[in-house]
């Protein structure tokens, strides 16, 4: 019988188990230690307890998102002052164009895992 029923969405990241598989909360927590920084990935409280990791994985790459938009929507303005040829600032603009899509689809893929490590917490009570 599996030990949760959170079902597994089209963002839930390959890289972790199917939750209620053998050693899935491992491989979430190795997933997601990668998406913070290594100083935080290290932090006992954050080790212990992966839906704390989960919630400051969410925080950074909802951080991430803005400075991608950031980046985006002044890239016109700013970036031919630092003397790029418009070739180059075309190529920046679809740059981060595609890392904003892909950190939102990074998102969605934590936002499930943070659910479904909630759901285990919860179950366990």
């Amino acid at each position: 019988m599996p030990l949760t029923t959170t079902r597994i969405s089209p963002d839930w990241p390959c890289q972790v188990k199917t939750p209620g598989s053998y050693d899935w909360e491992r491989s979430a927590t190795r997933w997601l230690r990668e998406l913070v920084p290594a100083r935080y990935a290290g932090y006992p409280a954050l080790i212990r307890h992966p839906v704390l990791l989960a919630r400051h994985a969410q925080i950074q790459v909802q951080h991430e998102i803005r400075v991608a938009r950031t980046a985006l929507q002044t890239a016109r303005a700013d970036l031919p002052r630092l003397g790029l040829h418009e070739a180059a600032i075309e190529h920046t603009i679809k740059l981060y164009a595609a890392e904003v899509l892909q950190l939102q689809h990074i998102a969605r893929s934590v936002r499930a895992v943070t659910e479904a490590l909630a759901e285990r917490g919860t179950a366990g009570r």
